[in-house]
């Protein structure tokens, strides 16, 4: 082989290799940024959705830029406003606190970038969607729980061999966390079902109390301070979520009392806890079906493409707030009311938990049969 053909395939060689180098460079410029913004990972399901999304959107093509802000408002803004000088071209956002989290929205949405407000609204016509469950029938699943346990029947109000308007229920209500705008409607749809018993005088609220970060200590605190100022005389507590509902049980137990308590999210503790016949209800709220669907909503918005299932909803009605002006694009998914009726069937079997946490240190003669692996309905 002679000298100049091997210089002649050298410069070649290292033509070919500087445009792979230059087609890889532009491949990689050309992957578009989504970014996931939590308000953090403390609450178990944040950390599971993280992964669903992120898996989701990496199969599309996506590259992943995630963040968490354990529970600073003020981090979460600098954390969305760092994925928008990354150059991404949509981000998912769990506000910490919806009216703070708009002003780093609004700023994104000005750069062009898609937002889509996941389970807690953001309080701004910028986003570009809004996705979450049913929150209103969250609450009416929460407390048609609670008064099931008590004995009523929750579709004609009237007193019962034990409640009466002489012995009225004596009820705790622990709310999420104040800057969550979810809270608010999980309250109203708790009192709506409620409204009928306290007007008939079978039910009296005796505290009700927002619970900081939906924290379980937090919970804790504040159930042991009401039972001191009620001397013990509480008949049922309706807590916004499974840990303020395991806070209050623990504050609970710690007085030997045993009363019917409500929780949310289906946690595998809190699903344990149904199982040991300890709280009464959950609600359901499958985050394995709506990951996907804000993935796909991103996805669509990105390629121009508008979900039929999008329906436009003013941010005062959502809020609450009526000098709030602007409209935005929702969507709301069904929800599961889950005592231990329906605990084997809707969480374990559907595959929402797995056997082995939901029926932890209960006894093999009480477990029901280890059922097969299962996926859920999408």
């Amino acid at each position: 082989m002679s000298r100049k053909f091997v210089r002649l395939f050298a410069v070649s060689m290292v033509l070919v290799l500087a445009l792979g180098f230059a087609t890889s460079v532009i491949n990689a410029q050309d992957k578009v940024i989504v970014g996931l913004s939590f308000s953090d990972f403390e609450t178990p399901r944040w950390s599971e959705e993280n992964d669903i999304m992120t898996a989701a959107l990496e199969a599309l093509g996506y590259e992943v830029v995630s963040q968490q802000a354990s529970h600073d408002p003020v981090a979460q803004n600098n954390q969305i406003a760092n994925m928008v000088t990354q150059g991404a071209k949509a981000i998912i956002i769990v506000a910490q606190d919806a009216d703070a989290a708009a002003t780093a929205v609004d700023e994104a949405a000005k750069e062009g970038v898609v937002v889509i407000a996941y389970d807690r609204l953001i309080a701004t016509p910028s986003i570009a969607a809004y996705i979450t469950f049913g929150l209103e029938k969250v609450g009416n699943g929460q407390a048609h729980g609670v008064l099931t346990a008590l004995g009523f029947d929750t579709e004609n109000p009237g007193p019962t061999d034990v409640w009466t308007t002489e012995n009225p229920v004596k009820l705790v209500k622990l709310e999420g966390d104040p800057g969550d705008n979810n809270a608010q409607f999980f309250e109203a749809g708790q009192d709506q079902v409620l409204q009928p018993f306290v007007d008939a005088g079978l039910v009296e609220i005796v505290a009700r109390q927002n619970i900081a970060n939906w924290d379980e200590t937090n919970a804790v605190v504040a159930m042991e301070n009401i039972l001191t100022a009620q001397d013990n005389k509480v008949d049922a507590v309706i807590a916004a979520n499974d840990n303020l509902g395991l806070g209050a049980l623990q504050a609970l137990s710690a007085q030997k009392m045993a009363v019917p308590v409500s929780g949310q999210d289906a946690t595998a503790p809190g699903c344990n806890s149904i199982a040991k016949g300890e709280m009464t209800v959950t609600i359901l709220k499958d985050y394995r079906v709506m990951a996907p669907q804000a993935v796909q909503l991103v996805d669509d918005f990105l390629k121009g493409v508008q979900d039929p299932d999008l329906a436009s909803y003013k941010l005062s009605i959502l809020t609450g707030k009526t000098d709030l002006e602007g409209e935005v694009m929702a969507k709301y998914l069904p929800v599961t009311e889950v005592t231990i009726d329906n605990l084997y069937e809707d969480v374990v079997v559907s595959g929402f938990q797995s056997y082995d946490d939901v029926y932890q240190d209960i006894p093999e003669d009480q477990k029901p049969p280890r059922p097969p692996e299962a996926t859920p309905e999408a």
